[in-house]
């Protein structure tokens, strides 16, 4: 009865989150603590010694910096605002939360660690570029820029890794503890899934009619790049030795730093695209954990 509850558990998420986005939307600003708290749970199992750069790491920063290009100077001609949201979905970096996955899936958690702070830097630096390519709204100096960008995604990576780190070492028994229990990891996105999916639904539902045929142009672009980008990183990971660590490194995306990035920088419905590349993204990371999990049964 209880693998059963633990089956049904992603499909409840989003189906709550859906059904009441109202509520659940106006608890987004908690989500940061939840992504911290699921980090350095997963965190504690962590061998620092096995965190180095490889060739799986400059695969995926390779597709970060060149497709981010691409998809912007193919969608252009269609329209600008598909074209720098499918921009910044590309370049941004691989999400946090991504290593907790990961580790549900199998897949070499120290990998995931390293592709997470690298692309963390690297769209420190490319984001405050490619902005101003565009032609964009924002006219930071670019120093202010890639502090601006440093300061939101680092502290939510560095802190915990240094908290799991620091209990490793001086409380090991409670890092254990929490090994043991890594399914603690797996409630907490959970949550944090049906958070996300109340507060893209709600953010969605409050645009006009009239925008209807822009959105679902935005909904169409969000799905082909969360296929693309998954379909190259398992690639990516199948050469390298890591199927589930490359398609988690490269599709699935620090959404939030997105939104905000489109919302400050550029014209406020570009945001959109960002925001439906969460329920894609989420929606097959759900599939994924569903399928390993029957496959274990």
């Amino acid at each position: 009865m209880i693998q059963k509850l633990k089956d049904l558990t992603l499909p409840i998420a989003i189906a709550v989150g859906f059904l009441f986005h109202g509520f659940f939307s106006k608890l987004m600003p908690y989500t940061p603590w939840l992504i911290f708290a699921m980090l350095y749970f997963t965190l504690n199992s962590l061998d620092i010694k096995r965190v180095r750069v490889s060739m799986l790491h400059v695969s995926v920063l390779f597709f970060q910096v060149i497709m981010g290009l691409v998809v912007y100077f193919i969608l252009l001609p269609v329209n600008s605002i598909l074209a720098q949201g499918a921009m910044v979905v590309v370049i941004i970096p691989t999400a946090n939360s991504a290593a907790v996955v990961a580790a549900m899936l199998g897949a070499d958690l120290s990998k995931m660690v390293t592709s997470t702070l690298l692309t963390n830097v690297a769209v420190a630096v490319i984001a405050p570029l490619y902005i101003s390519f565009a032609g964009v709204q924002g006219d930071l100096p670019f120093i202010q820029s890639v502090w601006i960008v440093l300061s939101k995604v680092a502290p939510m990576m560095i802190v915990p890794l240094i908290f799991a780190l620091l209990t490793r070492r001086f409380i090991p028994r409670l890092a254990k503890v929490f090994v043991k229990h890594k399914n603690i990891s797996f409630y907490l996105w959970a949550v944090s899934l049906t958070i996300v999916i109340g507060s893209t639904i709600d953010s969605i539902s409050g645009m006009a009619r009239s925008q209807t045929g822009i959105i679902l142009w935005m909904a169409l672009v969000s799905l082909l790049l969360c296929v693309v980008q998954f379909i190259y990183g398992r690639w990516v990971g199948k050469r390298f030795g890591d199927v589930v660590a490359g398609g988690q490194s490269v599709g699935q995306k620090n959404t939030v730093l997105a939104i905000w990035m489109a919302q400050t920088y550029m014209a406020p419905i570009t945001a959109v695209i960002p925001a439906l590349y969460v329920l894609w993204q989420n929606l097959y990371n759900s599939y994924q954990i569903w399928q390993k999990r029957r496959r274990e049964n």
